[in-house]
C-alpha cells in the first residue's frame, strides 16, 4: 500500500485524503491546530465536509515530521501560507516529491507554488495538482479530472500514485502554465461574481469570461507558458467552473462585492491576493491586464464598481 502525506486539513486537503484512502492508499493528514485534529479523531469528520467520514487508513497528526513518512507529500495549505510553511518545515520534507495543491501567486515574492517549493526545498521534486474541482465533489466520490504538472521524469509515477478510479489525472510538464491557469481563473471568478452581483447580466458574464481568458493567455505566454496548457483543465476548464458556480468562494466573494454585501473575512479567497500580485507584475512587465487591474482596484477600494465597468467599456475598440 503506497503512503501519501497531506499538509493542510482544510476542505481540499481532507477531500484528497478521503479519495486517496478510499482507493487503498495509506494517508497521513496534517493540521496545525491541535483542537481540530482532536475533533477529527473523535468524529472522523472534517467540519468543512459535513457528512463525509475520514476512512480509518487516514492518520491525523499535528507533527510535521510525520509528513516525511509519505512517498509523496501534497501541500494543501493556502497559497499565501505556503512559503511560511516550507520555511518552517521544509527541512523535513526536502528530497521527495512535493505537490502543491494551492492556486495563486505569492503576494510577497510574485512566485508561483513550484518556484516557492524549489526555493525552500532545493532537493525536492516540485509539482502542482490543479483543475476544475470542488472539495465536496472529490470527497463524495464524484468523477473529477485534474492536471498534474511536473517537469521531472518522475511525473508518470506521480500520476499513477495519485490517480484513483474516479479522480483522473492528466499529466503535463508545463508547470508554469498549469499553475498560472489555476491562479488567474480565481481573479476572473471574482470579476464574474462582481458582474452578477451588480446585476449586469449573463451576456456580460459571458463576455467577461471570454475576455478574461484572453487576458490569462496573454499573461501566461509572456511568462513562458504554453497556450495549449491554458486551454486545458487547469486553465479554461477551471475558469468555466469557478465563474459559473455558487460553490466557488472567489465567485461568491465577487458577488458580495457587486451587491455591496458582507462577506465572511475568515473564508480564504485566493483570487484577491493573486489579483494584487498579478496586477503589479503585469504593470512592471508592460502586459495589458485590464480585468485583473480592475479587480485589484475594486478590492483595494481605489475604484468603485461603476468606475471599473466604465473604464473597461470605454477602452478603445479593436479587433478580437
Amino acid at each position: 500500500m503506497s503512503s501519501i502525506s497531506i499538509a493542510g486539513a482544510g476542505a481540499f486537503g481532507a477531500a484528497l485524503a478521503v479519495a486517496l484512502a478510499q482507493a487503498g492508499r495509506k494517508v497521513t493528514l496534517w493540521a496545525r491546530d491541535p483542537a481540530q485534529v482532536a475533533q477529527m479523531r473523535e468524529t472522523r469528520e472534517n467540519p468543512r465536509l459535513p457528512g463525509v467520514l475520514l476512512p480509518e487508513n487516514v492518520t491525523l497528526t499535528t507533527e510535521a515530521a510525520a509528513l516525511a513518512g509519505g512517498a509523496v507529500v501534497l501541500l494543501a495549505v493556502p497559497m499565501q501560507a505556503l512559503s511560511g510553511f516550507l520555511q518552517e518545515h521544509g527541512a523535513v520534507l526536502d528530497g521527495r516529491p512535493l505537490v502543491a495543491c494551492c492556486k495563486g501567486v505569492d503576494l510577497a515574492s510574485g512566485l508561483g507554488p513550484t518556484a516557492i517549493i524549489a526555493r525552500n526545498c532545493p532537493a525536492a521534486t516540485p509539482a502542482v495538482l490543479t483543475g476544475p474541482s470542488f472539495a465536496t465533489d472529490i470527497a463524495q466520490g464524484l468523477p473529477t479530472a485534474l492536471t498534474l504538472a511536473c517537469a521531472d521524469p518522475v511525473g508518470p509515477a506521480l500520476q499513477e500514485q495519485l490517480s484513483t478510479p474516479v479522480l483522473r489525472l492528466y499529466r503535463s510538464t508545463d508547470t508554469t502554465g498549469t499553475e498560472l491557469g489555476g491562479a488567474l481563473k480565481n481573479v476572473m471568478a471574482i470579476a464574474s461574481g462582481i458582474v452578477m452581483g451588480a446585476g449586469l447580466g449573463e451576456s456580460a458574464r459571458a463576455a467577461l469570461i471570454t475576455r478574461g481568458f484572453a487576458e490569462m493567455l496573454r499573461f501566461a505566454r509572456a511568462r513562458g507558458a504554453e497556450a495549449e496548457t491554458l486551454a486545458g483543465l487547469s486553465g479554461f476548464g477551471d475558469l468555466v467552473l469557478t465563474c459559473t458556480s455558487e460553490q466557488s468562494r472567489n465567485f461568491r466573494y465577487g458577488r458580495a462585492l457587486g451587491q455591496g454585501a458582507y462577506f465572511d473575512p475568515r473564508i480564504t479567497v485566493e483570487g484577491a491576493a493573486t489579483a494584487r500580485a498579478v496586477a503589479a507584475l503585469a504593470q512592471a512587465q508592460g502586459i495589458d491586464m485590464p480585468v485583473t487591474a480592475s479587480v485589484a482596484h475594486v478590492i483595494d477600494g481605489r475604484r468603485s464598481i461603476a468606475e471599473a465597468v466604465k473604464a473597461l467599456l470605454s477602452r478603445p475598440l479593436k479587433e478580437e
